[in-house]
C-alpha cells in the first residue's frame, strides 16, 4: 500500500502533495514500481497535530485526487480518514477502502461501510481522535490492549453487517495520537503472530515513523533503512499489507523476502 498524502502538514514533507496533477503523476510511478493499492490522506495524524483538519479542507483535498485515480488507475484506491463524510464522498467517487485511524468508533462509519459493502482497515487508537498525545498506560500489556480493542472494534463492525472478508486490521504503531512508546510498539512487532492469530489480513504502517529515528539517532530523511529492515521482518512473517512511503525499495525487500520462502510475489489482495 502506497501512501499519497494531499496535505501541507504530513509528517514526512517529501511524501506531501497537494497539487493535483502532481498527485497523480506521483501515483502513476509508484504503481510501475509495484503499489497494490494507493491510500489517499487529507488529514495528517502528525505526532505534534493537536486540532482535526476541517471537513471542507480534507474534502477538497481528497475528492479531485481520488476522482482522478479510480478512472486513470487499475488497482484498488484507499481513503485515509476518521470522517463519515469524507468517506461517502469517497466511495461515491471511487474509492473502495476505508482506512480509519481511529478504529471505526463512530456508528456512522461502521453503517456507511456496511452499506457500501467495501474494505474496512481498522486500526487501534487507545482514544477518540485528538483526545491525547500521551503515551497511554496498558495495565495487561500493550499487546493485549491491542488485541482486545480490534476484536471489540470487529464484533462492531459485524453487528453493523460488514461482512468478515472486507475487514482488515491495523495494530496501529506510532507515538501521539497513536498512544505508543518505543518499548510499546517494539513490543508489537515482537508479537506479530498473535495479531494474525486473530484471522483477518493485517495491515502495518512503519514506514519512517518517530519510534525507528529516535532508535537509530537519525533524521526522518534517514529513516529508511530503519524501516526497510522492520518490514522486512514483517513480510517474513507474513503480514499481508505494508503501509509505506518507498514503494521500489519496499519491493525488493519483498521479492528477496518471496525467493527465501521459494515462491513468487504473491497476488496483490483485492480490494
Amino acid at each position: 500500500m502506497a501512501v499519497l498524502n494531499v496535505t501541507d502538514d504530513s509528517y514526512y514533507a517529501a511524501s506531501r502533495c497537494i497539487d493535483i496533477d502532481a498527485a497523480v503523476e506521483r501515483t502513476h510511478r509508484m504503481r510501475q514500481e509495484g503499489a497494490a493499492i494507493i491510500d489517499v490522506g487529507g488529514e495528517s495524524t502528525h505526532p505534534l497535530k493537536l486540532t482535526p483538519t476541517p471537513e471542507a479542507t480534507e474534502m477538497a483535498r481528497v475528492i479531485p485526487v481520488i476522482r482522478r485515480l479510480a478512472n486513470e488507475l487499475d488497482c484498488p484506491v484507499s481513503v485515509d480518514t476518521i470522517k463519515p463524510s469524507v468517506a461517502t464522498a469517497a466511495l461515491w467517487t471511487g474509492a473502495t477502502l476505508i482506512n480509519d485511524v481511529s478504529g471505526f468508533r463512530d456508528a456512522e462509519m461502521r453503517a456507511l461501510a456496511a452499506a457500501a459493502d467495501c474494505r474496512v482497515c481498522v486500526m487501534h487508537m487507545p482514544w477518540a481522535p485528538y483526545a491525547s498525545h500521551q503515551a497511554a498506560k496498558y495495565p495487561h500489556g500493550v499487546v493485549e490492549a491491542v488485541i482486545r480493542f480490534l476484536s471489540q472494534q470487529i464484533d462492531l463492525l459485524l453487528a453493523a453487517g460488514v461482512r468478515e472478508d472486507n475487514i482488515i486490521i491495523d495494530p496501529g504503531i506510532g507515538g501521539g495520537q497513536f498512544g505508543k512508546t518505543i518499548a510499546h510498539n517494539l513490543e508489537i512487532l515482537q508479537n506479530l503472530h498473535r495479531i494474525k492469530g486473530l484471522g483477518y489480513p493485517v495491515l502495518l504502517g512503519v514506514s519512517r515513523k518517530t519510534f525507528i529515528r529516535e532508535i537509530l539517532d537519525c533524521s526522518i530523511e534517514e529513516s529508511l533503512t530503519g524501516t526497510l529492515a522492520l518490514n522486512c521482518l514483517a513480510a517474513d512473517q507474513g503480514i499481508d499489507i505494508l503501509r509505506v512511503h518507498d514503494v521500489k525499495e519496499h519491493m525488493d525487500v519483498i521479492r528477496m523476502v518471496a525467493a527465501l520462502h521459494h515462491h513468487e510475489v504473491d497476488t496483490p489482495m483485492p480490494v
